[in-house]
């Protein structure tokens, strides 16, 4: 079974990021995409942590790093499509990456799914198939 948010780590894999870093996945059981993603890495043989981000929000500190491990900044994971976006403004280009930051970590549906971690790298797994990339 998955592991959860902290549990000790015990996924492997090869690849850039280490042989035997951890694999965290953000998912959304909900999200076929979410759901694509994990079985990619389980077909891996790969068992990892599995974080229901809906359930257990990742704090800011926590989105901040995950960001800086793929190299994007807050506006770049938010779904764009969800209503909450529109209804809480979060087009305007006024807003800081801090203040960002609070809204994903306050309102965790408009966090883009899966993104999954390994070591010091990260991606958004849109299309699935791209978290073959860091496992």
């Amino acid at each position: 079974m998955a592991k959860l948010s902290g549990a000790p780590p015990q996924g492997t894999a090869n690849g850039s990021a280490g042989a035997h870093a951890k694999v965290t996945i953000y998912y959304n059981p909900k999200c076929r995409k979410s759901r694509e993603a994990l079985q990619i890495i389980k077909e891996k043989g790969i068992d990892p942590e599995i974080r229901n981000y809906m359930e257990e929000p990742p704090s800011k500190a926590e989105l901040a790093e995950v960001l800086r491990k793929m190299g994007r900044r807050p506006r770049d994971i938010f779904r764009k499509s969800e209503p909450l976006y529109k209804d809480l403004g979060l087009k305007n280009k006024d807003l800081t990456d801090d203040e960002l930051l609070t809204y994903l970590n306050e309102y965790p549906i408009l966090i883009e799914r899966p993104i999954v971690v390994k070591g010091q790298r990260a991606v958004l797994g849109r299309p699935p198939e791209d978290v073959r990339r860091i496992i």
